[in-house]
């Protein structure tokens, strides 16, 4: 039976300030990609993510971005090679600490928004980040968008990597996600999320804003927790996979749960 792995962001707020659904989120996705603090998060939301991903047998990864709480990590930066290099062993290094203190592990690695959308393009930058998965633990799955410079780079270094694709996003002909800034990057209705969801995951296509249909590898599907109606979206998703015999299990190996 084909099977897929659904993620999500998760722990995206910090302080008094809450974003997305997580509690509902978490009972209906495979694996958590868990703020690190930079774009958002701070210490007692990641050590709560963790124990309710735990709790729910969810695979644990590190969502780390760039330093911009102000513009949720989604403004480009200029930064090197050697600060992208730093900033994501910092960001896995604060994650895999909590999930090792409550007895589980990470399991993977998933860069955030700007940050996320420069590796996919940029080789130098693929390069750092892959590199410093790798030196922190070269068992971590990374993350990256499908086909992009970043998977390419962590299957260089040996890495296992995983193909990701997103319901809930549109995309352009040349497989980048379409600029927030544009009307329509973002899916607002279930029935769209879940009929996108269901031709990449079955057909591995994708019908651009161009109009053109390409190809790509689903090995995981993103569905963004501060979209609103979020797990709404999920819901419909799940349902119309269901729908194709399609089952759900984490990529990462491993078992996180407390039992």
């Amino acid at each position: 039976m084909l099977s897929i792995d659904i993620n999500c962001d998760i722990g995206e707020g910090y302080g008094a300030y809450r974003i997305g659904a997580d509690e509902e989120l978490m009972g209906l996705i495979t694996s958590a990609n868990i703020a690190c603090g930079f774009h958002a998060g701070d210490p007692g939301i990641m050590r709560a993510s963790v124990r309710s991903a735990m709790k729910r047998n969810v695979a644990i990864g590190a969502h780390p971005g760039l330093p911009d709480r102000e513009g949720f990590g989604r403004r480009e930066m200029a930064i090197t090679p050697k600060e992208a290099y730093d900033m994501i062993v910092y960001q896995i290094g604060a994650l895999r600490a909590f999930a090792e203190s409550e007895g589980g592990f990470l399991s993977h690695v998933k860069p955030h928004g700007a940050l996320y959308n420069m590796a996919a393009k940029e080789n130098a930058l693929a390069e750092a980040i892959a590199e410093a998965v790798y030196k922190v633990d070269g068992s971590l799955l990374l993350f990256g968008l499908s086909g992009s410079a970043l998977i390419r780079a962590g299957e260089r270094l040996g890495l296992r990597t995983a193909n990701e694709v997103f319901a809930d996003r549109s995309y352009e002909s040349d497989g980048s996600l379409t600029p927030r800034s544009i009307e329509g990057a973002v899916l607002a209705s279930e029935e769209a999320v879940a009929r996108q969801a269901v031709m990449m995951v079955k057909e591995g296509k994708v019908a651009t804003r161009q109009g053109s249909v390409i190809t790509l590898k689903a090995d995981t599907i993103c569905v963004h927790g501060d979209t609103p109606g979020a797990a709404d979206h999920v819901l419909a998703l799940r349902e119309s996979l269901e729908r194709e015999g399609i089952s759900f299990r984490a990529i990462a190996a491993g078992d996180n749960s407390h039992e």
